[in-house]
């Protein structure tokens, strides 16, 4: 399963940077002009997760096989971008591609590098770059409206569905609230996700800070932090310089530059897990002398859906899962001992895979 998560901001706020970091390569280019990034990047990123060594130790796996993420570094957007501003039809076209948007805000002061409005205020940047978000969304649901309600008004009951869906985010948008704050039906969020709503998307913000807030944060990063809350959204402060520099260096190097700093560990590790998380995803595994790996399902799966990542047949073809939580796979010393100390459940259709089980499908195609 591909989940892709957009990297925006105004220019010389550090994307590119960030993203350097996360793909530990310098792909894209970092600069310290506008648009310097023209194309988007994307760069697939391993998710930290100690349970899957845990596991290989255990089972004596030859591979570790990490759950992966997409990040797309997306070039900066600027104000009027809604309208074509700067290079904002095809800035606003890759947000659209992705699953959620990380906002990347400059907390840090640097007269080195230059910013677009002149000033440092990372909540004001956020306010643009949403404002211009919005503008879209209001742009291409007003153009599509008109042709839904034609279909609704002939009595399709689809398209009076639709029309509803619409007017629900039209309210948001036009009260000056992005569209994810609306209260949507369960039974209606398929259809509110094919709505491709910028403003629909998860978000996550990201307080870029200087090397000497990296551990403690700064006034600036306070105010991103407090706008979160407010929000009810999630908030990591790190310095993508910082993240940058930690990403050249070997596992020894790392954890002494980390301690020297105060950090417990990068904060890109914290940045991919709440990106992780932010996507409603969670972590299974499969687990023998071969292999230990982590495969990602969006919480809530079934067994033979979750089968059905690994491959279709599985799903088709489900009989049984052969399910061992993480713990008693551990303190078993693997499947064999699990299973004799009555530690393994066979799970049918109906249940729910909870994040870290060690599962083995059984399915006859």
């Amino acid at each position: 399963m591909g989940f892709k998560c957009g990297i925006v901001g105004l220019p010389n706020v550090g994307k590119s940077t960030l993203f350097n970091a996360l793909t530990q390569t310098a792909a894209a280019q970092a600069a310290n002009y506008p648009f310097c990034t023209i194309e988007p990047n994307v760069g697939e990123v391993a998710v930290p997760e100690p349970r899957l060594d845990a596991l290989a130790q255990v089972a004596g796996s030859k591979e570790i096989v990490p759950a992966r993420m997409n990040f797309v570094d997306i070039a900066g957007l600027v104000e009027g971008a809604s309208k074509g501003e700067g290079l904002g039809n095809q800035f606003l076209a890759n947000i659209r591609e992705t699953d959620a948007i990380i906002y990347v805000l400059r907390c840090f002061e640097n007269d080195d590098i230059t910013h677009v409005a002149g000033r440092i205020d990372p909540v004001a940047d956020l306010e643009i770059v949403e404002t211009e978000l919005m503008l879209a969304d209001l742009e291409s649901l007003e153009k599509r409206r008109a042709g839904w309600i034609k279909k609704a008004n002939s009595g399709d009951k689809d398209a009076k569905a639709q029309v509803a869906l619409m007017d629900l985010a039209l309210t948001e948008l036009n009260a000056g609230r992005p569209a994810r704050r609306a209260e949507v039906p369960r039974d209606d969020r398929k259809a509110w996700v094919m709505l491709q709503l910028l403003t629909a998307k998860p978000v996550l913000y990201v307080a870029n800070v200087d090397e000497e807030s990296a551990a403690t944060g700064n006034t600036f990063s306070e105010r991103v932090l407090a706008y979160a809350a407010e929000e009810g959204a999630q908030a990591v402060v790190i310095s993508a310089q910082i993240e940058a520099e930690i990403s050249q260096l070997d596992a020894e190097e790392r954890t002494e530059f980390l301690e020297t700093l105060g950090l417990e560990e990068p904060g890109l590790d914290r940045l991919i897990r709440s990106g992780y998380a932010l996507l409603g995803l969670q972590t299974y595994f499969t687990a023998g002398p071969k292999e230990a790996r982590a495969w990602t399902i969006r919480a809530g799966m079934t067994a033979p859906q979750a089968a059905g990542v690994i491959h279709g047949d599985f799903e088709k073809g489900f009989i049984r899962a052969e399910t061992i939580a993480y713990q008693d796979f551990v303190i078993s010393g693997g499947e064999t001992g699990a299973k004799d100390a009555g530690r393994m459940r066979a799970e049918g259709k109906e249940y729910v895979v909870q994040d870290g089980d060690v599962m083995n499908f059984r399915f006859n195609v």
